[in-house]
């Protein structure tokens, strides 16, 4: 079959190298890819969000299946939109309706479906404009730490945690009379901080049955020791060697299995990937936030592990048969390491060429590109997260290591990554 990937980064680049191992993909297009992916594909230059060129370009290219890498065009509707086409709507789409994405969308919408369907998650509130007095009070009031999130989409920046009062009101003013986040903040969710460990646990479902994916942990601060600004990710490793049967089991039956009935039950169309991001709080999961798609970079070590074919995968989905499905998975850690541009998460320059991308890559490792673009016959970098190394052993610290040695044949100006990938596991 002929598939379209959409998207453009190091996600999108591991997705294309594991489709294109597939029997079953006969073409694929990335839109708009990045210059990993022109060698595994043909790169369309439509964006993520123009569903009308999007469209063309699957009647075009006799297009039989969609697999969305980002969320704005989930949230956005692109499977309505090709649902509700009579020229695509045969067209499978992987990814949920527009109705359903909102547990990615809207903050509030998703800690109401959790309350409504009995999901553990933080205790909160949400406030706008209209009761911004009763917000003021009820942060003053709160213990500490306290979180603020814009409600829509804010490009992973719209999560603040606060140490003290003053801190809090202050950016809960920033955000609903400055605007601080645009739209997205126009809403305001105020909860608990949750104590614990962090890790995000995957799965596909088709609306009625789930396969349970390999989990992760990803690395969201810029600097080393997790400190500095937040990121869209410096690094993902996988699996977790806290994350045992016992905890797993609890999980499923008190979080994935609520969740895919509650869809079910507000009759919300869903078939694909849902991203739970939680705490293991004392060995006691609760959510912190739903992902309508999978992560990035975690996606650079699930995926890799995977060893299913992942377009009969994705074609069980589309077919409601993912209880016929047993994944299998590679028994050894990975560690995604990931290169960004000089000065990001804020100010960097773009158009910088790339070395080392040609050299041989060492056994057990794998290089993923993400902001990066073809001018004439090199490759620069376009974008704050350009490269991510991903490497196979036996622990987590020696995947880890892998990959940093393979950073060290990779230069741009400016390059920098952090090398404490995996720093808390043996």
């Amino acid at each position: 079959m002929n598939i379209l990937l959409i998207g453009a980064g190091g996600r999108e680049h591991a997705f294309a190298w594991k489709l294109t191992q597939s029997k079953l993909c006969d073409k694929l297009f990335i839109a708009p890819g990045n210059a990993g992916t022109a060698l595994l594909g043909a790169n369309l230059p439509v964006s993520v969000t123009d569903f009308e060129s999007l469209s063309a370009a699957c009647i075009s290219n006799k297009v039989d299946m969609i697999l969305v890498g980002p969320e704005e065009p989930l949230v956005k509707g692109i499977y309505d939109f090709f649902k509700n086409n009579p020229a695509t709507k045969h067209i499978t789409v992987i990814g949920p309706s527009k109705a359903a994405a909102q547990l990615e969308g809207s903050k509030a919408f998703a800690k109401a479906f959790m309350q409504r369907h009995n999901i553990p998650t933080a205790a909160y509130r949400e406030f706008t404009r209209e009761n911004y007095a009763a917000g003021v009070e009820y942060i003053k009031g709160h213990s500490l730490p306290i979180v603020l999130k814009a409600d829509g989409l804010a490009a992973g920046k719209g999560v603040l945690i606060c140490q003290n009062n003053l801190e809090a009101l202050s950016e809960f003013e920033l955000m609903l009379h400055q605007s601080k986040f645009g739209d997205a903040g126009k809403k305001v969710v105020v909860e608990e901080f949750l104590k614990g460990i962090e890790l995000s646990v995957f799965v596909l479902t088709d609306g009625e049955n789930y396969l349970l994916l390999p989990e992760a942990k990803d690395y969201k601060r810029v600097g080393e020791n997790d400190t500095g600004l937040n990121t869209g990710g410096m690094g993902a490793v996988s699996p977790l060697p806290f994350v045992n049967e016992s905890f797993l089991q609890k999980v499923k039956e008190t979080i994935i299995v609520p969740t895919i009935a509650g869809l079910k039950k507000d009759k919300l169309d869903y078939k694909g990937f849902i991203f739970f991001g939680l705490m293991n709080d004392a060995g006691d999961p609760r959510v912190i936030e739903y992902n309508c798609r999978m992560g990035d970079p975690e996606t650079e070590v699930v995926i890799p592990r995977i060893k299913n074919d992942l377009v009969e995968l994705l074609t069980a989905t589309a077919q409601q048969k993912l209880h016929e499905i047993v994944i299998a998975t590679d028994s050894r850690y990975a560690a995604a390491v990931v290169a960004v541009s000089g000065g990001y998460p804020g100010d960097y320059k773009s158009g910088l060429e790339i070395q080392g991308l040609n050299d041989e890559v060492l056994e057990n490792s794998l290089v993923f590109q993400s902001g990066t673009k073809r001018h004439d016959n090199d490759v620069v970098t376009n974008g704050g997260r350009v490269l991510v190394v991903t490497s196979f052993g036996d622990s987590i610290s020696e995947a880890a290591e892998q990959s940093n040695y393979m950073m060290e044949q990779l230069y741009f100006e400016g390059m920098y990554y952090r090398s404490d990938i995996g720093y808390e596991f043996p």
